[in-house]
């Protein structure tokens, strides 16, 4: 039975009908919020999303009943919601002034997410890249930082994250931080780089050691490591260049 028929056989019945069961008990992993911190945004339906803006339904309707509702209004074309004033939203059952403004304020954001131009991702196809790439955050350091380049599945750059920051004579790169930022943002593959602020290009033991160990896990974790950079303000060493990764 659709939402609307409810309401239909609810005008008709001479006595108050039973209250729906609310959102908060429904099974947890149904309820939209739960649902969007388990199984990700893209789990969702439309009616889901929009019921997270409402916060609340009615009496008999749950907030996901009223966002159905308001959907079916505009035969289920965002687009076409998104034109709704607020006025013209507030006609729907549940919908008052606070909450049309909420689902009218963040369709305008979709709208201007929309018409804005996605800045161009670097994209690393070869070392000279990474060292170009991260000349701006290790020049003229005089201390050492570890870097975690992560990548998507075209090698195009999503994010730069700073790991770690040590003396002159090293910096601790701890394996479960680079993998944590890399598995909760997707990457398909990750670049290391670390500088030597003595500039010194060549690899200490340390860095061989830790090298090979992060290989391995991404190897087991089906995350590429594709290279290791030893930034210094004067040239690198790449390991995928030097065979050595």
């Amino acid at each position: 039975m659709q939402v609307t028929d409810y309401l239909a056989e609810e005008t008709e019945r001479p006595y108050p009908a039973p209250a729906a069961l609310g959102i908060k008990s429904w099974a947890e992993e149904d309820r939209p919020r739960e649902k969007l911190l388990a199984k990700g945004r893209a789990a969702l339906s439309d009616a889901e999303l929009i019921a997270i803006l409402l916060g609340s339904g009615t009496v008999r309707l749950s907030a996901v009943d009223v966002a159905k509702l308001m959907l079916q209004g505009v035969g289920n074309d965002l687009n076409e919601l998104a034109r709704q004033s607020v006025k013209q939203l507030c006609r729907h059952p549940g919908i008052g002034e606070a909450k049309a403004i909420a689902v009218v304020a963040a369709l305008e954001l979709g709208r201007r997410r929309k018409e804005a131009d996605a800045p161009a991702r670097a994209t690393i196809t070869c070392s000279r890249d990474i060292y170009h790439l991260m000349r701006p955050n290790l020049l003229d350091l005089p201390y050492e930082e570890f870097w975690v380049i992560l990548l998507n599945r075209a090698n195009a750059v999503m994010r730069k994250v700073a790991i770690s920051q040590g003396g002159v004579a090293g910096t601790v790169a701890d394996p479960k931080m680079i993998f944590k930022e890399a598995l909760e943002q997707l990457a398909s593959s990750i670049i290391l780089v670390h500088n030597h602020p003595s500039g010194n290009r060549q690899p200490s033991a340390a860095d061989l050691a830790l090298t090979k160990k992060l290989r391995q896990a991404g190897d087991f974790l089906d995350l590429p490591v594709l290279d290791h950079l030893i930034y210094t303000d004067r040239g690198y060493y790449s390991f995928a260049d030097e065979g050595t990764l």
